[in-house]
């Protein structure tokens, strides 16, 4: 026991094994993970500028789109340079303060993604359901109060969570089998009984998701019923086509989300650990930019414009 209790107090940092041991897949690795960052930042960096100067995209649509776009590049920015960069020096590294950073940071970004995700299937239900109405509901000064709401929530979300993972006492290891510092793999490591705060606020986080996924739910069903009340068969794809690049992306997050959280942490490494947590930090950032850009006319349509 004092020798356990020696371990926690000298604990001051933690190592980061998520790539394996091999050489060559290292390399693979880094290289991927090199590619699909400069994707996520170009892609999204694209559609900020171009819902930033093309007059035809200042709709509250796309302002959220904007927002959610600059939440992509935040969140996949915390992880993922990291691990590029502890493979290039050969450094596993990382400070206590540094994963908790990290920590908090993915869970405001992550949490901040899926409020705002909540407020576009609002602002889709009330452009499909209330057309007449929309510029009045949804106004400029109504999108801002949204947007700051979803990132307040955020950092409550990532206040709550950093607090119930950081409040444990480390007491088997400091080495994480992961590329960056992600809740589940840090439990692993916690003495044993410990962890019960933290899997309380994780189990009371999945209901208040599921409540808001709810509303999400709810939404769509109006639009869909709103959608098939439509004549013409090429208005009600016109209609339900708008929705469709948002609908995609939930999709894409959510599943990728708890695929990763229902999955079972183990405390040696293994490829399926190693992967889940690459599904909610690198898919979605990545992908976002390409569903909005092939699946909107608008934005092909902008996209034109410059290269015209």
């Amino acid at each position: 026991m004092p020798e356990k209790l020696m371990n926690v107090t000298l604990l001051t940092g933690f190592l980061l094994m998520g790539f394996p041991d091999d050489q060559v897949l290292q390399r693979l690795y880094a290289a991927f993970f090199s590619l699909v960052y400069l994707e996520a930042l170009m892609g999204n960096l694209l559609i900020i500028t171009l819902t930033t100067i093309d007059q035809h995209l200042q709709t509250p649509m796309y302002f959220l789109l904007k927002n959610l776009s600059l939440i992509d590049i935040c969140y996949i920015s915390v992880t993922v340079p990291k691990s590029i960069m502890n493979y290039l020096t050969n450094s596993h590294s990382i400070s206590f303060v540094g994963c908790a950073s990290q920590v908090f940071l993915v869970i405001v970004f992550a949490g901040t993604e899926f409020a705002l995700l909540l407020v576009m299937s609002y602002d889709r239900y009330v452009a499909i359901c209330c057309p007449l109405h929309y510029e009045a509901i949804m106004n400029r000064g109504i999108c801002v109060q949204m947007v700051t709401a979803s990132w307040f929530s955020g950092c409550v979300y990532g206040s709550i969570h950093v607090a119930g993972t950081f409040s444990v006492h480390f007491c088997d290891s400091n080495i994480v089998h992961q590329f960056f510092c992600d809740i589940p793999s840090l439990l692993t490591l916690a003495c044993s009984g410990e962890q019960i705060l933290e899997y309380v606020f994780i189990i009371v986080s999945c209901c208040f998701a599921f409540v808001c996924f709810s509303f999400m739910v709810a939404s769509y069903v109006y639009i869909v019923s709103t959608v098939l009340r439509i004549p013409s068969s090429q208005g009600r794809f016109k209609t339900f086509s708008t929705c469709m690049p948002h609908l995609t992306v939930v999709t894409l997050f959510l599943s990728s989300g708890f695929i990763a959280y229902l999955g079972l942490n183990s405390k040696s490494p293994s490829s399926l650990n190693f992967f889940m947590p690459v599904l909610y930090s690198l898919l979605p950032p990545s992908l976002n930019p390409v569903i909005y850009s092939l699946r909107n006319r608008d934005m092909k349509a902008a996209l034109g414009k410059i290269f015209l």
